[in-house]
């Protein structure tokens, strides 16, 4: 299994740097390839470049948040946006609300980063991809 993953491309957009490089330490022990941006940005230019297979996103971002990412990410004139697996990553809980503007934009789990081990969120990527 581990062999396959080398050929996944997970981007990390997450601006919390001991949380993104721990999360990206864990990934790439799995043999993921993984990609890191800290604002929304920069996390949005890497994804319509290098179309990961995957994107972990955090919804509280500076310059672009996460709902903004998504927007952008899912719309109709963006093919490839349309299908990747994002999943939620973010420390804001998980409301009616909230729950529902990230389902709008089929977002494949939505995981507060403050309850679960970063062995969820591997097990997450590991079930997305």
């Amino acid at each position: 299994m581990k062999l396959f993953n080398r050929f996944k491309k997970v981007l990390i957009i997450e601006d919390d740097k001991a949380l993104r490089r721990a999360i990206a330490e864990k990934l790439r022990h799995e043999q993921y390839q993984v990609l890191e941006a800290d604002n929304g940005q920069e996390g949005l230019a890497d994804a319509m470049t290098k179309r990961p297979n995957l994107i972990l996103l955090d919804l509280m971002l500076p310059r672009l948040d996460g709902m903004g990412v998504l927007r952008e990410l899912r719309d109709e004139k963006n093919l490839w946006g349309k299908k990747v697996p994002v999943i939620i990553i973010t420390n804001l809980g998980q409301t009616d609300e909230r729950r529902k503007r990230a389902d709008a934009f089929r977002v494949r789990a939505y995981i507060d980063k403050s309850q679960h081990p970063l062995e969820e969120i591997v097990k997450q990527v590991q079930a997305a991809l």
